[in-house]
């Protein structure tokens, strides 16, 4: 359900717009919805729609760069790019799981993207590019040795990034775990395992 109503409200701004797109595409498909669609939703006339934005591609690829931009932030903060991989690795993991709490819709659009489409190919190109990078810095980690892994580097990056991301399809911010828990229950379930385990050393 759209989170805007179809009632009489005052103009519209870029940023509801896609709150509303991007609503409507999770709940009818990106393939399945048409500009009329969105202006029904909206409330507004296909005319006043088109004043805001040119296709419904522009506005899939609003609502998804929200989640993808938030996510390369991360990339760029000190904790992600100071201090051992295996430390860079944890937080990027951790505040991952926060943008993902915070921004749920926008993450599960991202992720129910196939590539039917251009817009859903560029999407998933930079999602890919962000991959590479988590992967990236869990071989240095494993060089370093401040990971022990009893897998492949590449399959443990996976598997840890959906662990990540599976939250999105059962998560809600009004139910009794809140965003902080879930984030400390991801770290936990994706570091503190048997498959991963961080170097100690060895007492004397």
């Amino acid at each position: 359900m759209a989170r805007v109503s179809n009632s009489v409200r005052p103009p519209f701004r870029t940023d509801q717009i896609v709150d509303v797109a991007v609503d409507v595409f999770l709940e009818r498909g990106y393939d399945a919805t048409s500009m009329g669609d969105l202006a029904k939703a909206a409330g507004i006339t296909k005319s006043s729609f088109y004043h805001h934005v040119s296709s419904k591609e522009e506005l899939f690829e609003l609502g998804v760069s929200r989640a993808l931009d938030a996510l390369f932030g991360v990339l760029k903060e000190p904790e992600a790019l100071t201090g051992s991989a295996a430390s860079r690795v944890r937080h990027i993991i951790r505040q991952m799981v926060k943008i993902i709490a915070a921004r749920l819709p926008e993450v599960a659009l991202l992720v129910r993207a196939h590539g039917n489409t251009a817009a859903e190919e560029r999407a998933m190109r930079r999602r890919k590019q962000f991959d590479q990078a988590m992967t990236g810095l869990v071989e240095q980690a494993v060089r370093d040795g401040d990971l022990r892994l009893t897998m492949e580097p590449v399959l443990f990056s996976r598997l840890a990034l959906g662990a990540a991301v599976s939250v999105v399809e059962w998560y809600r911010p009004t139910g009794r775990v809140t965003a902080e828990q879930l984030t400390d229950a991801v770290e936990h379930l994706i570091f503190d395992s048997p498959v991963a385990t961080p170097a100690v050393e060895p007492t004397a």
